[in-house]
């Protein structure tokens, strides 16, 4: 049985604005049952371990999918939530790849976080995939591969855009912007229109531009994996 971990964000401050934040539910729930459903084993963790923080905005009615009212019903689901592993106890070879649902939370713990850093490095290094979506390819921040540069140089990437940002006026709330970030780096990213589904595979790198891109990653990883 193949196996899939779920790196989830601690963080829910977004900023110093008052307001939550944490993942987005639609982009956990719909890898998680199309991986789930062709009989994936899922794993899940977060820095702080345990209840990883969702952001109250994913909850609103316009932002529920088939998966979201899924996971609502799924009380075995919310218990493998509310109990993730700490991300410093994951070790790469108990898993096949490593997954980053998005929401603004990872942009603040998992962009910095050392053990993500380390965890994504071994993955890579060891020929295994490593799949983000939304604000989540973030997490790539400071990934280096074994040359010392960034993971993202010269590999096709995407991510949330500045667009997007912008939309959800946060663009001077947010620690860095994924799309610039992704470009200082030397990723040649792209990306389609504002909340449209898009995703790009480059090698082991799967990364996705938005919520709507969350099933499009889950089935490239899929693929990958299959």
């Amino acid at each position: 049985m193949k196996k899939v971990v779920f790196v989830l964000t601690s963080h829910e401050d977004l900023g110093d604005t008052g307001e939550k934040t944490g993942f987005w539910i639609e982009e956990f729930a719909s890898p998680y049952y199309i991986l789930k459903d062709q009989g994936f084993e899922i794993t899940l963790a977060s820095p702080k371990g345990g209840q990883p923080p969702i952001d109250p905005k994913s909850y609103e009615p316009d932002f529920q999918t088939a998966s979201t009212k899924r996971f609502d019903e799924d009380k075995e689901a919310q218990h493998q939530l509310a109990n993730t592993l700490k991300l410093e106890d994951v070790r790469e070879e108990d898993y096949d790849a490593v997954f980053y649902p998005g929401g603004h939370g990872p942009l603040w713990d998992l962009a910095e976080d050392k053990y993500s850093i380390a965890l994504i490095e071994s993955f890579y290094n060891n020929a295994k995939p490593v799949a983000a979506v939304c604000h989540a390819p973030g997490v790539l921040k400071h990934v280096k591969n074994t040359e010392g540069e960034a993971l993202v140089k010269g590999k096709k990437v995407t991510g949330f855009t500045n667009g997007e940002e912008e939309g959800v006026q946060l663009t001077n709330v947010v620690p860095f912007l994924v799309e610039d970030m992704l470009k200082e780096k030397g990723g040649i990213y792209s990306k389609k229109e504002d909340w449209q589904a898009y995703a790009v595979e480059d090698g082991l790198l799967i990364t996705g531009q938005n919520p709507a891109s969350s099933e499009l990653v889950a089935e490239y990883l899929l693929k990958k994996l299959s």
